[in-house]
């Protein structure tokens, strides 16, 4: 039992709280484990509790009435996912699906708002969360609306430089089909941004390990949405 205390502490929500109060969130948390591909909840279904992720990734989408999917978040290990259906107490509002084989944790929404109540600085950790994912969906809905392909896969690009904390050197942890959903384009179209990244020295790539040779031109396109921007700056 004590690896999943050491895991649940690990945790950004529950960072800071006493053994005691880890010990508490642990007695409520109930294992889970889903194969590759395999539905977590669908959107619409009753929100009783949120989740953790252990080990593997999850993917957080939408399906159009024309089958399209848009993927708004991927999570790892350590990120909770579904905790809007914790205040709330509405339905999901989009769909959980693993994206790879994984482990997650289940926290039911009766004994955590129980727990809540009794441990004022657990609701100030969930809500922080809550404001940065905010954020992140603010970032995202800005990218989509306002930025072409390029510009919303160069900034991905140095997020997840910024994530990693390896400056010039990425990995993609999720397919190309993935990645294109997650930006709003086809892998088509994303292999070709690819490919002229490259060829304007932006970008080297090893499979999925992707060197950013140019920081300040990749921040140039994610500025302005264009490839020109990234031309301009390295010419062929």
């Amino acid at each position: 039992m004590k690896k999943l205390l050491d895991i649940i502490s690990l945790v950004p929500s529950f960072s800071g709280l006493p053994e005691r109060q880890l010990r508490e969130l642990r007695d409520i948390a109930v294992d889970r484990h889903f194969n590759k591909g395999e539905i977590i909840f669908l959107d619409g279904d009753k929100g009783d509790g949120f989740f953790v992720v252990v080990e593997g990734l999850v993917k957080i989408f939408k399906v159009s009435s024309e089958g399209k999917e848009q993927i708004f978040h991927i999570y790892g290990p350590g990120e909770p996912f579904g905790q809007v259906a914790v205040y709330a107490g509405l339905s999901y509002p989009a769909s959980a699906q693993a994206i790879l084989k994984s482990h997650v944790l289940f926290f039911p929404r009766a004994a955590f708002v129980d727990l809540i109540t009794r441990i004022p600085s657990l609701a100030m950790n969930m809500l922080a969360v809550l404001s940065r994912r905010l954020r992140e969906f603010t970032v995202q809905v800005e990218n989509l609306s306002l930025k072409e392909v390029p510009g919303r896969l160069a900034a991905y690009l140095l997020f997840l430089s910024d994530e990693e904390g390896k400056k010039d050197m990425v990995t993609l942890n999720i397919s190309k089909g993935q990645l294109a959903s997650l930006l709003g384009t086809i892998p088509e179209t994303l292999s070709r941004i690819f490919a002229r990244m490259k060829e304007l020295n932006l970008i080297e790539m090893d499979g999925r390990n992707i060197k950013l040779l140019d920081l300040a031109g990749l921040e140039g396109l994610s500025e302005s949405g264009h490839m020109d921007a990234g031309k301009e700056r390295n010419p062929v």
